[in-house]
């Protein structure tokens, strides 16, 4: 088993508390110095191990892992990241394989841990190494987290810091044990985390490091999925009462003013004006429906916001443009990310009718109009306006000069690109440095978590309702029909989330805890073909993608083939 670490040491700024590489090696003893009176260094070691929590932005070989699911493809047949909708994964190839990265965050963690009383901070700090030791620990849960979602039960080390030249011989601990540590972790450091969010000079200074708000998310999702049906077949209730409990404990946190999280409701950036949407949705709702699209998108491209709990913090950059921007402008964007169809069909119409449903007002001739604002937000399509154009997806246009199936990669193979964290820099010749925050945990996820444990708890009472119309609202989708039974309220609290997160890192996760995967990943994945006549386009829906999914062993990873060979006490999951 691999627990090494490199050591290194980072600087830290108010918009920016990760580093993602070594600056420098450094002795140990340099780095928890008795004498650094205001402990420089164990903090910038401490800043140094939030580089290890999720990045999110096309972290797994330039690819979102959400391009591994039924919501995209990437637009490459070669990029690995599909070989989980392919069923191509095994212990050897795995191209979300975090197994490494954890553990040595977990060793840093342990390291921190074990060396900081050596600190002798000055008076005026008092509270600080408290502090610090709570966001170690919250971090080191938070670690775990992210292996045993991929993998079930894992050895848990506890405060061990292992020399990497031993043997180590560890049996793996159960699902329910690394289920319990977690939160026991969290509770431990939750007295001395920060409760504040992103306010005042906390946005400037502390935005990005493990709050108690931060910690409670995690438990929350955790026993989320900790009562799902993946992992509690036998449907206890009461799994569902703690996990719905654990996402009301942050609401009833906010509800007392201890906690200043929100659903975004403001546009605080312009991405889109009603000039740049015309003809998106009719005249009468234009405004109100730019106002809606520019709310959500500002969620993710504002430095802080008090609807993120928790975010990755990097510094500006170009990356997210430069990887998924569709690939016909000038400044020559990858276009990596291809949503499939089966992802837009899910938006339902601005009145909430479905696409299919008896009585909607979609017309197949202008796929794209009216739709629920978060489409146009998350998702380019044909039409759609981008920099100082209009994309142009069909067969044959600027961003898909070669057309449907006649290249393996390059453009996109679904006629889709994603929109969804993009900023809207109006230059169409080159980038800009932009704020991309990754959002681990943000309110509305909290509210999702809530609805959807009441209603396996209790059924779709009225706090179920008050939490998914929230989130519909704030982006002027009508309420849900009332009188909706428990199985029902089930299909809408998924619908709402696969919408509201997409491409979160969330759909990955909820496939497979559901217990759906075996659904949606064995056929073929869609995508459009346009084709323009000079005046009109016309669409049609066409196969892109085989999937596979084998549900006798793809629900967990396999455990990484090395891992296996080196330790004698590792077992491998079930028929891999």
């Amino acid at each position: 088993m691999i627990f090494s670490a490199i050591l290194f040491l980072g600087t830290v700024g108010c918009k920016k508390i990760t580093e993602d590489g070594p600056l420098e090696f450094t002795d140990e003893n340099n780095v928890f110095d008795s004498k650094d009176s205001v402990g420089l260094y164990t903090e910038q070691f401490l800043n140094n191990i939030y580089s290890s929590l999720p990045k999110g932005f096309n972290r797994i070989n330039n690819n979102i892992l959400d391009a591994g699911t039924d919501d995209a493809l990437p637009n490459s047949t070669l990029d690995n990241i599909q070989y989980y909708s392919t069923g191509a994964i095994n212990s050897s190839v795995l191209p979300d394989n975090a197994w490494d990265a954890n553990y040595a965050g977990i060793r840093k963690v342990n390291i921190f841990l074990s060396k900081i009383d050596r600190v002798i901070l000055k008076t005026s700090l008092k509270g600080y190494k408290e502090r610090w030791k709570a966001e170690a620990r919250a971090l080191r849960a938070m670690f775990y987290f992210e292996l045993v979602k991929r993998w079930g039960g894992v050895p848990l080390i506890g405060d061990q810091v292992f020399d990497p030249q031993n043997e180590i011989k560890i049996a793996r601990n159960t699902y329910d044990e690394c289920v319990n540590y977690i939160i026991s972790e969290m509770d431990l450091a939750m007295p001395n985390l920060l409760s504040a969010n992103a306010t005042g000079t906390f946005a400037s200074n502390f935005y990005g490091r493990f709050s108690r708000g931060a910690a409670m998310a995690v438990k929350s999702r955790l026993l989320l999925y900790a009562a799902s049906p993946l992992n509690n077949p036998g449907n206890a209730v009461n799994k569902w009462q703690t996990a719905a409990k654990a996402a009301k404990d942050v609401m009833d946190s906010v509800a007392a003013g201890k906690f200043t999280y929100k659903l975004n409701d403001a546009a605080t950036t312009t991405h889109y004006t009603i000039t740049t949407m015309a003809g998106i949705t009719t005249g009468a709702k234009l405004t109100a429906y730019v106002l809606s699209v520019n709310k959500f998108l500002s969620i993710f491209s504002t430095a802080s916001n008090n609807e993120i709990i928790l975010p990755y913090m990097a510094a500006t950059n170009t990356t997210v443009e430069s990887a998924n921007d569709p690939i016909g402008y000038t400044r020559a964007g990858s276009g990596k990310t291809n949503p499939t169809q089966e992802l837009v069909d899910e938006y339902e119409m601005s009145s909430g009718k479905t696409t299919t449903e008896p009585g909607t007002d979609y017309v197949s001739t202008t796929p794209y109009f009216d739709r629920d604002p978060r489409l146009p937000a998350t998702i380019m399509f044909d039409g759609l306006y981008w920099l100082t154009r209009k994309v142009q997806t069909y067969d044959g246009g600027l961003d898909r000069p070669l057309g449907f199936g006649k290249t393996n990669s390059g453009e996109t193979r679904t006629g889709y690109y994603m929109r969804k964290f993009l900023t809207s820099n109006a230059s169409a010749t080159s980038y800009t440095n932009a704020n991309h925050v990754f959002p681990i945990f943000r309110y509305a996820e909290i509210l999702l978590n809530y609805a959807e444990a009441q209603n396996e708890a209790t059924g779709p009472d009225a706090t179920v309702y008050v939490a998914i119309n929230a989130i519909r609202t704030r982006v002027g989708m009508p309420n849900l029909p009332t009188g909706l039974s428990q199985a029902d309220m089930r299909t809408r609290i998924r619908h709402e989330r696969r919408v509201e997160m997409a491409f979160e890192e969330q759909r990955f996760w909820d496939i497979r805890r559901w217990k759906i995967a075996k659904n949606v990943l064995n056929g073929t994945l869609h995508g459009v073909q346009g084709n323009f006549n000079g005046t009109t386009a016309t669409y049609n829906t066409v196969g892109v993608a085989p999937t596979k999914f084998d549900a006798s062993k793809m629900y967990l990873f396999p455990i990484p083939y090395k891992e296996i060979i080196a330790n004698s006490s590792m077992t491998q999951n079930p028929n891999w």
